[in-house]
Protein backbone atom coordinates (compact mmCIF):
# COMPACT_ATOMS: atom_id res chain seq x y z
CA UNK A 1 0.00 0.00 0.00
CA UNK A 2 1.73 2.75 -0.92
CA UNK A 3 1.09 6.74 0.93
CA UNK A 4 0.10 10.10 -0.18
CA UNK A 5 -0.07 13.91 1.04
CA UNK A 6 -3.97 13.67 0.31
CA UNK A 7 -5.43 16.87 2.00
CA UNK A 8 -8.63 16.74 4.46
CA UNK A 9 -6.95 13.29 5.89
CA UNK A 10 -5.94 12.79 9.09
CA UNK A 11 -1.73 12.81 9.33
CA UNK A 12 0.39 10.06 10.25
CA UNK A 13 3.77 9.95 11.67
CA UNK A 14 5.75 11.40 9.30
CA UNK A 15 8.12 10.00 6.89
CA UNK A 16 11.30 9.89 4.77
CA UNK A 17 11.02 11.40 1.70
CA UNK A 18 8.26 13.03 1.92
CA UNK A 19 7.45 16.40 0.61
CA UNK A 20 8.55 19.03 2.86
CA UNK A 21 6.29 21.09 4.53
CA UNK A 22 3.65 18.42 4.01
CA UNK A 23 2.30 16.10 6.46
CA UNK A 24 2.76 12.54 5.26
CA UNK A 25 -0.70 10.20 5.73
CA UNK A 26 -2.24 6.95 4.94
CA UNK A 27 -4.96 7.76 2.63
CA UNK A 28 -8.55 6.13 2.59
CA UNK A 29 -9.28 3.06 0.42
CA UNK A 30 -5.84 3.75 -1.81
CA UNK A 31 -5.71 1.31 -3.99
CA UNK A 32 -2.66 -0.98 -3.81
CA UNK A 33 -2.28 -1.22 -7.52
CA UNK A 34 -3.72 0.90 -10.47
CA UNK A 35 -4.91 -2.25 -12.58
CA UNK A 36 -6.38 0.83 -14.89
CA UNK A 37 -2.94 1.27 -16.12
CA UNK A 38 -3.09 -2.27 -17.32
CA UNK A 39 -5.98 -1.57 -19.29
CA UNK A 40 -4.28 1.38 -20.96
CA UNK A 41 -1.02 -0.16 -21.85
CA UNK A 42 -3.01 -2.45 -23.74
CA UNK A 43 -4.90 0.24 -25.44
CA UNK A 44 -1.83 1.72 -26.50
CA UNK A 45 -0.47 -1.79 -27.70
CA UNK A 46 -4.01 -2.22 -30.01
CA UNK A 47 -3.53 1.80 -31.53
CA UNK A 48 0.35 0.93 -32.47
CA UNK A 49 -1.01 -2.58 -34.19
CA UNK A 50 -4.00 -0.49 -35.73
CA UNK A 51 -1.48 2.25 -37.27
CA UNK A 52 1.21 -0.39 -38.41
CA UNK A 53 -1.53 -2.78 -39.88
CA UNK A 54 -4.15 -0.43 -41.19
CA UNK A 55 -2.58 3.13 -40.52
CA UNK A 56 0.66 3.68 -42.99
CA UNK A 57 1.70 2.21 -46.10
CA UNK A 58 5.42 0.74 -45.25
CA UNK A 59 6.36 -0.02 -48.61
CA UNK A 60 4.72 3.07 -50.57
CA UNK A 61 1.00 3.20 -51.97
CA UNK A 62 1.29 -0.34 -52.91
CA UNK A 63 1.39 -1.60 -49.22
CA UNK A 64 1.03 -4.92 -47.91
CA UNK A 65 -2.43 -4.89 -48.57
CA UNK A 66 -1.64 -4.31 -52.40
CA UNK A 67 -3.12 -0.90 -52.41
CA UNK A 68 -2.90 2.41 -50.12
CA UNK A 69 -4.61 1.48 -46.44
CA UNK A 70 -6.16 4.87 -47.37
CA UNK A 71 -7.92 3.11 -50.23
CA UNK A 72 -8.19 0.05 -48.01
CA UNK A 73 -9.74 1.19 -45.11
CA UNK A 74 -11.40 4.94 -45.92
CA UNK A 75 -13.14 5.00 -42.57
CA UNK A 76 -10.84 3.17 -39.85
CA UNK A 77 -7.30 4.88 -41.89
CA UNK A 78 -8.84 7.90 -40.41
CA UNK A 79 -8.18 6.57 -36.93
CA UNK A 80 -5.50 4.19 -37.16
CA UNK A 81 -3.14 6.72 -38.80
CA UNK A 82 -2.91 8.63 -35.34
CA UNK A 83 -1.93 5.01 -33.37
CA UNK A 84 1.23 5.94 -33.56
CA UNK A 85 0.57 8.16 -30.60
CA UNK A 86 -0.05 4.75 -28.76
CA UNK A 87 4.10 4.99 -27.95
CA UNK A 88 4.14 8.31 -26.51
CA UNK A 89 0.84 7.02 -24.02
CA UNK A 90 3.37 3.99 -22.97
CA UNK A 91 6.62 5.89 -22.23
CA UNK A 92 3.64 8.24 -19.93
CA UNK A 93 2.68 4.79 -18.41
CA UNK A 94 6.37 3.85 -18.34
CA UNK A 95 7.51 7.09 -16.05
CA UNK A 96 4.80 6.44 -13.92
CA UNK A 97 5.10 2.47 -13.42
CA UNK A 98 9.11 2.74 -13.07
CA UNK A 99 8.85 5.67 -10.57
CA UNK A 100 6.83 3.69 -8.66
CA UNK A 101 8.23 0.24 -8.80
CA UNK A 102 11.65 1.58 -7.88
CA UNK A 103 10.94 3.47 -4.35
CA UNK A 104 12.05 1.32 -1.90
CA UNK A 105 14.60 -0.34 -4.06
CA UNK A 106 18.19 -0.39 -4.58
CA UNK A 107 19.98 -0.54 -8.05
CA UNK A 108 20.53 -4.28 -7.79
CA UNK A 109 17.22 -4.94 -7.94
CA UNK A 110 16.12 -2.52 -10.33
CA UNK A 111 18.70 -3.81 -12.67
CA UNK A 112 17.47 -7.86 -11.85
CA UNK A 113 13.24 -6.10 -12.33
CA UNK A 114 14.35 -4.84 -15.82
CA UNK A 115 16.19 -7.59 -17.12
CA UNK A 116 13.67 -10.01 -16.09
CA UNK A 117 10.81 -7.64 -17.32
CA UNK A 118 12.42 -7.64 -20.65
CA UNK A 119 14.35 -10.14 -21.56
CA UNK A 120 12.67 -13.45 -21.85
CA UNK A 121 9.70 -12.30 -24.05
CA UNK A 122 11.98 -10.34 -26.27
CA UNK A 123 14.54 -13.26 -27.06
CA UNK A 124 11.59 -15.92 -27.88
CA UNK A 125 9.71 -12.77 -30.28
CA UNK A 126 13.37 -12.16 -31.98
CA UNK A 127 13.93 -15.77 -32.81
CA UNK A 128 10.40 -16.42 -33.77
CA UNK A 129 10.17 -13.40 -36.32
CA UNK A 130 13.72 -14.09 -37.47
CA UNK A 131 12.82 -17.62 -38.07
CA UNK A 132 9.36 -17.06 -40.09
CA UNK A 133 11.29 -13.96 -42.37
CA UNK A 134 14.56 -16.33 -43.11
CA UNK A 135 11.93 -18.89 -43.74
CA UNK A 136 9.77 -16.30 -46.33
CA UNK A 137 12.87 -15.84 -48.20
CA UNK A 138 14.42 -12.26 -46.44
CA UNK A 139 17.87 -12.94 -46.77
CA UNK A 140 18.56 -9.69 -44.83
CA UNK A 141 17.89 -11.75 -41.71
CA UNK A 142 20.97 -12.63 -41.14
CA UNK A 143 22.67 -14.17 -38.11
CA UNK A 144 24.63 -11.53 -36.85
CA UNK A 145 22.09 -9.33 -37.29
CA UNK A 146 19.52 -11.26 -35.46
CA UNK A 147 22.69 -12.45 -32.88
CA UNK A 148 23.12 -8.07 -32.05
CA UNK A 149 19.09 -7.59 -32.08
CA UNK A 150 19.54 -10.53 -28.88
CA UNK A 151 21.11 -7.79 -26.73
CA UNK A 152 18.74 -4.97 -27.25
CA UNK A 153 21.87 -2.84 -27.95
CA UNK A 154 21.39 -2.75 -31.96
CA UNK A 155 19.94 0.49 -32.77
CA UNK A 156 22.82 2.20 -31.30
CA UNK A 157 25.40 -0.42 -32.98
CA UNK A 158 23.39 0.61 -35.95
CA UNK A 159 22.06 -2.98 -36.96
CA UNK A 160 18.51 -2.87 -38.70
CA UNK A 161 16.05 -4.36 -36.46
CA UNK A 162 14.52 -7.61 -36.59
CA UNK A 163 11.30 -6.20 -36.46
CA UNK A 164 10.84 -1.87 -36.63
CA UNK A 165 8.66 -1.95 -33.48
CA UNK A 166 11.82 -2.37 -31.25
CA UNK A 167 13.07 1.08 -32.33
CA UNK A 168 11.18 2.45 -28.60
CA UNK A 169 13.10 -0.30 -26.09
CA UNK A 170 16.09 2.04 -26.98
CA UNK A 171 14.43 4.96 -25.81
CA UNK A 172 12.96 2.75 -22.58
CA UNK A 173 16.49 1.82 -22.16
CA UNK A 174 17.88 4.90 -21.97
CA UNK A 175 15.46 6.50 -19.48
CA UNK A 176 16.46 3.29 -17.03
CA UNK A 177 19.71 4.69 -17.56
CA UNK A 178 19.04 7.94 -16.17
CA UNK A 179 16.80 6.71 -13.63
CA UNK A 180 19.03 4.06 -12.63
CA UNK A 181 21.94 7.12 -11.43
CA UNK A 182 19.07 8.92 -9.42
CA UNK A 183 18.49 5.50 -7.81
CA UNK A 184 22.23 5.13 -6.87
CA UNK A 185 21.80 8.44 -5.03
CA UNK A 186 18.57 7.25 -3.21
CA UNK A 187 14.64 8.70 -4.32
CA UNK A 188 13.32 11.01 -2.19
CA UNK A 189 10.45 13.66 -3.51
CA UNK A 190 13.01 16.50 -3.55
CA UNK A 191 15.22 14.26 -5.54
CA UNK A 192 12.75 13.20 -8.02
CA UNK A 193 11.36 16.75 -8.18
CA UNK A 194 15.16 17.87 -9.38
CA UNK A 195 15.93 14.83 -11.95
CA UNK A 196 12.86 16.20 -13.62
CA UNK A 197 13.47 19.68 -14.16
CA UNK A 198 17.48 18.75 -14.82
CA UNK A 199 16.10 16.42 -17.36
CA UNK A 200 13.54 19.36 -18.87
CA UNK A 201 16.18 21.24 -19.08
CA UNK A 202 19.28 19.02 -20.37
CA UNK A 203 16.35 18.14 -23.47
CA UNK A 204 16.19 21.83 -24.21
CA UNK A 205 19.74 22.01 -24.52
CA UNK A 206 21.41 18.96 -25.33
CA UNK A 207 20.06 20.16 -29.21
CA UNK A 208 22.04 23.20 -29.02
CA UNK A 209 24.76 21.84 -27.01
CA UNK A 210 26.94 20.55 -29.94
CA UNK A 211 27.42 16.79 -28.04
CA UNK A 212 25.50 14.08 -29.54
CA UNK A 213 25.84 12.31 -26.27
CA UNK A 214 24.24 14.94 -24.72
CA UNK A 215 21.36 14.00 -27.05
CA UNK A 216 21.17 10.46 -27.04
CA UNK A 217 21.17 10.18 -23.33
CA UNK A 218 18.47 13.12 -22.82
CA UNK A 219 16.75 12.16 -25.71
CA UNK A 220 14.08 15.18 -26.37
CA UNK A 221 11.79 14.13 -28.34
CA UNK A 222 10.74 11.71 -25.72
CA UNK A 223 11.33 12.94 -23.00
CA UNK A 224 8.57 15.20 -21.51
CA UNK A 225 6.55 12.23 -21.62
CA UNK A 226 8.41 10.07 -19.55
CA UNK A 227 9.18 13.11 -17.23
CA UNK A 228 5.25 13.74 -17.13
CA UNK A 229 4.99 10.04 -15.81
CA UNK A 230 7.26 10.27 -13.32
CA UNK A 231 5.54 13.40 -12.03
CA UNK A 232 1.84 12.38 -12.24
CA UNK A 233 3.57 9.36 -9.44
CA UNK A 234 4.63 11.97 -7.52
CA UNK A 235 1.50 13.50 -7.61
CA UNK A 236 -0.33 9.95 -6.97
CA UNK A 237 2.35 9.31 -3.87
CA UNK A 238 2.81 12.21 -2.35
CA UNK A 239 -0.77 14.51 -3.78
CA UNK A 240 -0.57 17.71 -6.02
CA UNK A 241 1.66 20.56 -4.65
CA UNK A 242 1.59 24.04 -6.89
CA UNK A 243 5.02 22.88 -8.16
CA UNK A 244 4.06 19.55 -9.29
CA UNK A 245 0.98 21.41 -11.43
CA UNK A 246 3.93 23.96 -13.01
CA UNK A 247 6.70 21.55 -13.66
CA UNK A 248 3.34 18.67 -15.30
CA UNK A 249 2.00 21.68 -17.35
CA UNK A 250 5.75 22.33 -18.27
CA UNK A 251 5.87 18.64 -19.35
CA UNK A 252 3.21 19.07 -21.75
CA UNK A 253 4.38 22.24 -23.31
CA UNK A 254 7.14 20.28 -24.05
CA UNK A 255 5.79 17.32 -25.19
CA UNK A 256 3.46 19.29 -27.69
CA UNK A 257 6.40 21.18 -29.16
CA UNK A 258 7.87 18.20 -30.11
CA UNK A 259 5.10 16.63 -31.90
CA UNK A 260 5.87 19.24 -34.59
CA UNK A 261 8.59 17.25 -35.16
CA UNK A 262 6.56 13.26 -34.37
CA UNK A 263 4.13 14.66 -35.97
CA UNK A 264 6.22 14.98 -39.73
CA UNK A 265 7.43 11.50 -39.25
CA UNK A 266 4.23 10.06 -38.94
CA UNK A 267 3.05 11.86 -42.21
CA UNK A 268 5.90 10.19 -44.08
CA UNK A 269 4.85 6.52 -42.92
CA UNK A 270 1.21 7.44 -43.28
CA UNK A 271 1.83 8.79 -46.47
CA UNK A 272 -1.49 11.82 -45.56
CA UNK A 273 -1.51 14.68 -43.90
CA UNK A 274 -1.39 13.85 -40.04
CA UNK A 275 -2.90 16.66 -37.70
CA UNK A 276 -0.81 18.21 -34.91
CA UNK A 277 -4.02 19.93 -33.54
CA UNK A 278 -5.64 16.58 -33.38
CA UNK A 279 -2.39 15.08 -32.34
CA UNK A 280 -2.29 17.11 -29.19
CA UNK A 281 -5.33 16.54 -27.89
CA UNK A 282 -4.94 13.13 -28.21
CA UNK A 283 -1.77 13.64 -26.06
CA UNK A 284 -4.21 15.72 -23.76
CA UNK A 285 -6.06 13.36 -23.14
CA UNK A 286 -3.21 10.85 -22.39
CA UNK A 287 -1.76 13.02 -19.44
CA UNK A 288 -5.46 13.50 -18.61
CA UNK A 289 -6.67 10.04 -18.22
CA UNK A 290 -3.36 8.97 -16.10
CA UNK A 291 -3.55 11.81 -14.04
CA UNK A 292 -7.08 11.23 -12.93
CA UNK A 293 -6.08 7.48 -12.22
CA UNK A 294 -3.40 8.79 -10.35
CA UNK A 295 -5.98 11.00 -8.54
CA UNK A 296 -8.50 8.31 -7.77
CA UNK A 297 -10.92 9.45 -10.41
CA UNK A 298 -11.04 5.84 -12.04
CA UNK A 299 -11.00 4.06 -8.97
CA UNK A 300 -14.62 2.72 -10.08
CA UNK A 301 -12.10 1.21 -13.16
CA UNK A 302 -9.88 -0.75 -10.92
CA UNK A 303 -10.46 -4.39 -11.60
CA UNK A 304 -8.33 -7.29 -11.59
CA UNK A 305 -9.54 -8.76 -14.23
CA UNK A 306 -7.40 -5.93 -15.78
CA UNK A 307 -4.05 -7.85 -15.34
CA UNK A 308 -4.43 -10.03 -18.04
CA UNK A 309 -4.90 -7.47 -20.55
CA UNK A 310 -2.25 -6.06 -19.35
CA UNK A 311 0.37 -8.99 -19.94
CA UNK A 312 -0.60 -9.69 -23.00
CA UNK A 313 0.68 -6.16 -23.88
CA UNK A 314 4.30 -6.67 -24.32
CA UNK A 315 4.49 -9.43 -26.56
CA UNK A 316 1.92 -8.28 -28.55
CA UNK A 317 3.73 -4.96 -28.99
CA UNK A 318 7.03 -7.25 -30.12
CA UNK A 319 5.03 -9.96 -32.36
CA UNK A 320 2.91 -7.64 -34.26
CA UNK A 321 4.62 -5.94 -37.13
CA UNK A 322 7.06 -8.17 -39.35
CA UNK A 323 4.70 -11.36 -38.60
CA UNK A 324 1.41 -8.93 -39.42
CA UNK A 325 2.97 -7.97 -42.51
CA UNK A 326 4.02 -11.40 -43.89
CA UNK A 327 -0.02 -12.71 -43.51
CA UNK A 328 -1.38 -10.00 -45.11
CA UNK A 329 0.92 -9.91 -47.94
CA UNK A 330 0.08 -13.69 -48.72
CA UNK A 331 -3.65 -13.77 -47.24
CA UNK A 332 -4.82 -10.13 -48.37
CA UNK A 333 -6.37 -11.47 -52.04
CA UNK A 334 -8.04 -14.04 -50.78
CA UNK A 335 -9.48 -12.33 -47.23
CA UNK A 336 -11.60 -9.62 -46.90
CA UNK A 337 -9.91 -6.81 -45.08
CA UNK A 338 -11.83 -6.14 -42.63
CA UNK A 339 -12.07 -10.06 -41.38
CA UNK A 340 -8.43 -10.05 -42.15
CA UNK A 341 -7.58 -7.39 -39.79
CA UNK A 342 -9.89 -8.34 -36.96
CA UNK A 343 -8.93 -11.80 -37.32
CA UNK A 344 -5.42 -11.44 -37.18
CA UNK A 345 -5.51 -9.05 -34.42
CA UNK A 346 -7.08 -12.38 -32.92
CA UNK A 347 -4.09 -14.17 -33.47
CA UNK A 348 -1.94 -11.97 -32.30
CA UNK A 349 -3.16 -11.34 -28.86
CA UNK A 350 -3.72 -15.64 -28.71
CA UNK A 351 -0.17 -15.70 -29.43
CA UNK A 352 0.62 -12.85 -27.22
CA UNK A 353 -1.21 -14.66 -24.41
CA UNK A 354 0.97 -17.65 -25.05
CA UNK A 355 4.18 -15.91 -25.17
CA UNK A 356 3.39 -14.79 -21.56
CA UNK A 357 2.13 -18.24 -20.48
CA UNK A 358 4.36 -20.33 -21.59
CA UNK A 359 7.87 -18.05 -21.93
CA UNK A 360 7.71 -14.60 -20.34
CA UNK A 361 6.34 -16.42 -17.10
CA UNK A 362 8.41 -19.14 -16.49
CA UNK A 363 11.67 -18.02 -18.06
CA UNK A 364 11.40 -14.71 -16.14
CA UNK A 365 11.35 -16.81 -12.71
CA UNK A 366 14.07 -19.26 -14.00
CA UNK A 367 16.09 -16.17 -15.18
CA UNK A 368 15.35 -14.30 -11.57
CA UNK A 369 16.58 -17.37 -9.53
CA UNK A 370 19.49 -17.65 -11.85
CA UNK A 371 20.75 -14.03 -11.35
CA UNK A 372 19.65 -13.49 -7.48
CA UNK A 373 22.34 -16.91 -6.82
CA UNK A 374 25.38 -14.98 -8.98
CA UNK A 375 23.99 -12.02 -7.25
CA UNK A 376 24.56 -13.83 -3.80
CA UNK A 377 27.91 -14.81 -4.87
CA UNK A 378 29.11 -11.52 -5.37
CA UNK A 379 28.04 -10.35 -2.08
CA UNK A 380 24.96 -8.63 0.03
CA UNK A 381 23.54 -5.66 -1.27
CA UNK A 382 23.70 -2.39 0.17
CA UNK A 383 20.13 -1.04 0.44
CA UNK A 384 20.66 3.20 0.73
CA UNK A 385 18.42 3.76 3.84
CA UNK A 386 16.03 5.99 3.53
CA UNK A 387 16.99 9.89 3.10
CA UNK A 388 15.21 12.73 4.62
CA UNK A 389 13.95 15.18 1.86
Amino acid sequence: MTTSTVPGLKPAAGRAGAPPGRATIIPARRPSRLYVLDGLRLVAALAVVLYHLAGYDRYGVAGVWGASTEDVFPLLHRVAQYGWLGVELFFLISGFVICMSCWGRNVRDFAVSRVVRLFPAFWFCVLATAVAMRLSGDTGMTASRVLTNLTMLHEPLKVPHVDPSYWSLWAEMRFYVLFGGLLLWGLTYRRVMAFCGIWMLGSVLAPVSGIPLLVVMFQPQYAPFFIGGVLIFLMYRFGTSPLLWLMLGGSWLLAQHQLLTLVRGAEAWSRVQVSWTASLVLVTAFYGVLLAAALGRLNFFNRAWLVPAGALTYPLYLLHERLGWFAIQRLHGTVPPLALLAGLIAVLLAASWAVHRFVERPLGLRLRRWLATGLEKAGPSRRRPAATP
